[in-house]
């Protein structure tokens, strides 16, 4: 049967670029009805649809067939379904198989649906699974390698990402700390007034009541005055 395989393909002046090839192993020794042998003939055909439709007419028939599984799961990635496809493969390993290369070929394929949607570290824990199952694979070894090194790219995207957002608070903070002696000396400008109308309150509260002293005792020196007058004035009449 067949399994996916991401590969590099060396382009002039461009770098290198990413493409999926097929690389076929042998044949499961698996008994097969013959809408799975229809889906495997349609698969070799490139008539992914088709041998979808007849992958899930096998599976209708019998819903725990490893190889209808496995291959509707190879089918609906060729037509770039990749949920599908990884629900399918994982439907596939649930019936527990005992051969380790069918196992392997499982795991490198769930690597790759989950690498396709971006899912990085779970794919690289499918890929090591794979191996674990097929130390010697060197595709799923070249394929968990290229994921590794997406997800360090992703991870430096990420801090360079940081960076920038750190940098732009900083310009926010002293831009906010050189408004501050503006903001400060406008509030004193406000406060001076302020203040100017306290201390002339105070200084006219304490004229007022300077002259209201002084308007007593000019008052208490008339009273004695008076009363010295009249003493003499008894004095005389006496």
């Amino acid at each position: 049967m067949d399994y996916l395989l991401f590969t590099f393909q060396p382009m002039k002046k461009i770098g290198c670029i990413l493409l999926m090839s097929i690389i076929t192993i042998s044949v499961w020794a698996q008994k097969e009805n013959d809408d799975v042998r229809a889906g495997n003939k349609l698969y070799k055909a490139s008539k992914f649809t088709e041998a979808e439709i007849a992958y899930r007419k096998g599976l209708l028939k019998n819903s725990k067939s490893f190889e209808a599984n496995y291959n509707l799961g190879n089918a609906l990635f060729k037509q770039k379904k990749y949920p599908q496809a990884l629900e399918q493969y994982n439907n596939a390993l649930s019936q527990q198989p005992t051969d380790k290369k069918q196992m392997a070929a499982v795991f490198h394929n769930v690597g790759n649906s989950l690498l396709v949607d971006k899912k990085i570290e779970e794919s690289i824990k499918a890929y090591k699974s794979a191996l674990k199952c097929n130390p010697k694979d060197d595709e799923t070894r070249y394929n968990l390698a290229y994921a590794q090194m997406m997800l360090k790219k992703q991870q430096q995207n990420k801090d360079k990402n940081k960076d920038k957002n750190k940098d732009k608070k900083d310009q926010k903070q002293d831009q906010k700390q050189d408004q501050q002696p503006k903001d400060q000396k406008q509030d004193q400008k406000q406060q001076q007034p302020q203040q100017q109308k306290q201390q002339m309150s105070k200084e006219n509260a304490q004229q007022i009541l300077d002259a209201l002293q002084q308007d007593e005792k000019n008052t208490q020196d008339k009273a004695k005055k008076q009363q010295v007058r009249g003493t003499k004035k008894a004095d005389k009449d006496w």
